[in-house]
């Protein structure tokens, strides 16, 4: 269980709160307004921003003052931070050592993420000899590599088409299942709420708020919801 527990951000007058619970293995849709808060929250989740109050904890353990690298979470943001001098191997490489002083072991792993995420073959290219669809799955395989418990995702596939990023989401909803991974994920296109994800979590006037069932959320939504949708 991923817990939130009076949690408070504030940054140069935005305040966001958020007192929730995401049961492990969930896929969450977080929805809102631009600038309401939506990756701040996953800032916070991430240890990438301090929390004013409040903690937030994982499992019972506290990781409010936990450095993000020895955090349970993986994150892909919305230029999927791939290194251009680095080549598609030396990048997912990167999930298992910073150094990159891979075993053979170590090696054969990367080619099986590769290989997870349909990208055989081109292991020696670098980043700017791919597709935007090639680059998001080599992200995918980096934090398929880690293995952490929860994924947060800041929009990793908005620039991609309407048919690519299906299929990306249908591909990151598959490697969650397998691994029991809780899912966040910041979405504008309430559209890919409804299609993927078990729960939404709605971000508007400085409140995260707790999870809702998606079908239940768009049945009967909240007003702050009604306004966003337009």
């Amino acid at each position: 269980m991923l817990t939130l527990e009076k949690a408070n951000v504030q940054l140069d007058g935005f305040a966001l709160s958020a007192d929730l619970q995401v049961a492990q293995g969930s896929f969450v849709a977080v929805l809102g307004p631009s600038g309401a808060g939506k990756s701040t929250l996953l800032g916070a989740i991430a240890g990438f921003q301090d929390l004013t109050s409040g903690r937030i904890t994982w499992g019972g353990r506290d990781i409010t003052d936990t450095h993000p690298s020895m955090r349970p979470v993986s994150m892909i943001f919305q230029d999927n931070n791939l290194f251009p001098h680095l080549t598609v191997a030396q990048n997912v490489g990167l999930g298992l050592r910073t150094d990159l002083r891979l075993s053979s072991d170590d090696k054969r792993r990367v080619d099986q993420a590769l290989a997870r995420v349909g990208l055989q073959g081109l292991s020696d290219r670098n980043p700017g000899q791919l597709s935007g669809g090639q680059i998001a799955r080599v992200a995918l395989a980096r934090v398929l590599l880690r293995a952490k418990p929860i994924l947060l995702l800041d929009e990793p596939f908005g620039a991609l088409g309407p048919a690519l990023k299906s299929e990306m989401l249908a591909l990151v909803r598959a490697l969650a299942q397998e691994t029991d991974a809780t899912v966040l994920m910041v979405s504008h296109e309430p559209k890919d709420a409804s299609a993927i994800a078990d729960q939404v979590i709605l971000v508007a006037d400085g409140i995260a708020h707790a999870p809702r069932a998606t079908q239940d959320i768009f049945d009967d939504p909240p007003a702050a919801l009604v306004t966003y949708l337009g």
